[in-house]
């Protein structure tokens, strides 16, 4: 609420000058308070504006704009996968790493999974086998085993021919099927004895 000031003096004074200064005095008496009257009764667009007001016109650019999270690199080593040189298999992303000690993945590359899958868990090289016929009548080379489950032999190895087909959902097989060229270096990095740890 916003008052006005003004003064006036009113002392009535002999004569007609005293009654011009009392009619002077009574029109700015007057003045005053119709100016008091407008600025109370003023609609809000000419009033001031109000704290609220002044916090509600300031710009939503002038905030700042929360930072996007970074995105998950779908390459990266799996959480969770142990530690230390290994062989991560991923059963859902149908995936395989290559793992060094310092944790630094030497290749990863896209695999066709068998029928019989190992549970998640860690796991160790167990044979290997340079040149052979797998389970399916498929020749393949660079075999690396490293379970057994119902007394199916699950491991790596890749189709001689290159191809990666999917297996024959009525047979049971363990064979990990890869390219090549992926089959050469597992074959190389994958010893008897490596760790293999299985994620889901």
């Amino acid at each position: 609420m916003h008052r006005t000031a003004c003064k006036g003096d009113l002392t009535v004074a002999r004569g007609s000058s005293g009654i011009v200064a009392g009619l002077t005095a009574a029109a700015v008496a007057a003045v005053c308070f119709l100016a008091y009257q407008a600025s109370a009764n003023a609609p809000d667009s000419v009033a001031a504006p109000s704290a609220e007001a002044s916090r509600a016109s300031v710009s939503p650019s002038a905030k700042p704009e929360p930072k996007p999270k970074p995105t998950k690199d779908p390459l990266a080593i799996p959480a969770d996968s142990d530690t230390g040189a290994r062989v991560v298999y991923a059963l859902g992303d149908r995936r395989v790493w290559v793992v060094d000690d310092k944790e630094k993945a030497l290749r990863t590359f896209t695999v066709m999974p068998s029928t019989v899958n190992p549970p998640p868990g860690v796991y160790a090289v167990t044979s290997r086998s340079g040149s052979i016929k797998g389970s399916d009548g498929v020749m393949i080379e660079h075999v690396v085993r490293f379970a057994n489950v119902d007394d199916v032999s699950v491991g790596f190895s890749a189709a001689q021919d290159n191809s990666m087909k999917s297996p024959d959902p009525t047979t049971r097989t363990g064979g990990v099927r890869m390219k090549r060229a992926d089959g050469n270096a597992l074959w190389t990095f994958a010893t008897v004895g490596v760790k293999v740890v299985v994620v889901p």
